[in-house]
């Protein structure tokens, strides 16, 4: 089974990453196929857009339209449940709580939850936990995520703001320790839930539709932009590389060069 580090970096639009002056962003750039360009799903909201990105399914049908849990009523198998099933191991290191619904119990072997506003640079502390599991255990799947660029860059301080850009550098800085240590063992895929606009996110608006998405690894051709690229197709794209059968439900593509 081949493994995948999925980043999921909150509230990162494509202008942040590209105005934050982190020269790592090129890197990643040249490294694999991107995009600039990608949609995520209307909510625009947190928990629903997760819950798409690793359930393939639109919120109209999965159910989750606010940053509450609410069980499914035809539940879909997601990303986490189809690794699992196929005998993969899977381990989830996040900042904030409510996303722990994005898996159901039993799905992950490792995980760990800090809350973002518990230290200064939960982001970091979060990646030492990954890095530490990674080394150590090889897990086949990886799930980070990076809240502080929405938390404390969008909500406190603004979208496009200084601190904002600071935020998404020093997320990108995560990426690139992660890379460093996961070498040839690992695809590494980077993307945002959803962007944002002056101090919010949700609506329909370009600002907070539009997210960028990094792959990287032998099953992606280097230097490669991407274009009609969905939230919806990251789950497909990750059980394709690792040779993991997708849900029958899913309606996402995978990304993956054939």
């Amino acid at each position: 089974m081949n493994k995948v580090i999925l980043v999921s970096i909150d509230g990162m639009r494509p202008d942040g990453v590209s105005q934050c002056g982190n020269p790592y962003v090129e890197e990643m750039k040249k490294k694999g196929s991107y995009t600039l360009t990608a949609q995520t799903v209307n909510p625009s909201v947190t928990l629903p857009c997760h819950m798409s990105m690793f359930h393939s399914v639109t919120p109209e049908r999965h159910g989750i339209t606010t940053n509450q849990y609410m069980p499914q009523v035809r539940p879909v198998s997601g990303l986490a449940e189809q690794i699992r099933q196929a005998g993969g191991k899977s381990a989830m290191y996040y900042g904030w709580e409510p996303l722990r619904d994005v898996t159901r119990p039993e799905s992950l072997t490792w995980a760990t939850y800090i809350n973002a506003y518990s230290d200064e640079h939960t982001d970091g502390m979060l990646t030492d936990r990954a890095i530490e599991c990674i080394q150590k255990y090889h897990p086949d799947f990886v799930f980070l995520y990076m809240v502080e660029t929405d938390e404390k860059g969008g909500h406190d301080s603004g979208w496009m703001t200084p601190t904002y850009l600071d935020y998404i550098s020093h997320a990108i800085s995560n990426v690139k320790r992660v890379a460093e240590i996961a070498g040839d063992e690992y695809t590494i895929i980077v993307t945002a839930d959803h962007g944002g606009h002056d101090r919010a996110h949700g609506s329909e608006m370009p600002e907070d539709m539009t997210i960028p998405m990094f792959f990287m690894g032998n099953a992606f051709e280097a230097g490669k932009e991407l274009t009609d690229v969905s939230i919806l197709d990251i789950a497909p794209t990750i059980v394709d590389v690792m040779g993991v059968q997708p849900a029958r439900e899913w309606e996402g593509k995978s990304l993956a060069k054939k």
